[in-house]
């Protein structure tokens, strides 16, 4: 009995119907009348949070009745992975996704963000997309491999802790689990966490046997107890994570200097466009923008 539903995105280049053409979705959505949308406007919005206090939103968001968030099962060179959580960043209007990147620009203050938007949104159903994941240089340059999975939950933190099970990270590893559980978004607490199968309720064990992958590439390093060392020396700006070009794969379109959010860019050209992008990796925050938009896999995250 539910009308006027739509289907959309704020994608990073290209529109959110250019994306969905040929994969199957837009025919799909048709059969239900389901309308694609892209999130070409926007409105600044309280939404009163621990570390946000007033985002831009795009203006579909906010008029929505009802959310239903879709995220796809992948890695993340910021977060680790990207999941529940932090897919309801795509609702944040157009270049604001990038200006946010330098007011959150660690791990942990951009999830802080993440888990005041997830409240404030307050979405009813999550649903992954595990059939086929990604692991290795996510969100955009990872790999393919087959997961042969859906997850769904009303409880974000939950869904990304289960997804965490299932590819044997430690949920504590991921700081907007970290944060959401703190925050009561929801838990990652396995003792709280119920799974539920097509043929009943389950055990987390069992999950990990039918569905895991003990080998996924994912990041699983820094262990808590370092994590003071870490710290002191991030502020040195030793063993951080940082973005390089892979000069081989680069065809100096120029999209990772456009999507780089730090003012006077971080990375730009030296000679015209004879050769690659250089970075400045005094101005780089590591928000990795640069990976992510780069549309021919040419960015790649090392320690």
């Amino acid at each position: 009995g539910y009308t006027n539903i739509h289907a959309g995105d704020s994608c990073g280049y290209g529109t959110a119907a250019k994306v969905m053409d040929g994969t199957g979705m837009d025919e799909n959505l048709k059969k239900y009348g389901v309308k694609i949308c892209d999130f070409d406007s926007g409105t600044k919005v309280d939404i009163g949070g621990h570390r946000a206090k007033q985002m831009v939103l795009s203006d579909e968001v906010i008029e929505t009745d009802a959310l239903i968030n879709v995220c796809k099962m992948k890695t993340h060179a910021l977060e680790r992975v990207t999941g529940a959580v932090k897919n309801l960043y795509g609702t944040v209007y157009a270049l604001n996704k990038a200006k946010g990147h330098t007011q959150y620009p660690d791990a942990y203050s951009f999830a802080g963000m993440l888990v005041d938007l997830n409240h404030f949104i307050g979405p009813k159903l999550h649903i992954m997309d595990g059939i086929v994941a990604m692991e290795g240089n996510g969100p955009t340059s990872g790999d393919p491999v087959q997961m042969n999975v859906l997850l769904a939950s009303t409880d974000p933190v939950a869904l990304d802790t289960v997804f965490c099970h299932l590819i044997d990270l430690k949920p504590e590893l991921v700081p907007t689990n970290v944060i959401g559980t703190q925050q009561k978004l929801g838990t990652s607490n396995e003792g709280d966490i119920t799974i539920v199968m097509p043929e009943g309720e389950s055990s987390f064990e069992e999950a990990v046997k039918r569905f895991g992958k003990a080998d996924f590439n994912v990041d699983r390093t820094i262990k808590r107890q370092y994590a003071n060392w870490i710290r002191m020396l991030k502020i040195f700006k030793l063993f951080q994570k940082k973005p390089y070009i892979d000069a081989k794969e680069c065809i100096h379109c120029g999209i990772c200097v456009d999507s780089c959010p730090v003012e006077g860019k971080a990375l730009q050209f030296k000679n015209g466009r004879k050769e690659p992008p250089v970075y400045d990796y005094k101005k780089c925050i590591r928000c990795f923008c640069c990976q992510e938009m780069c549309p021919h896999k040419a960015i790649k995250v090392k320690r």
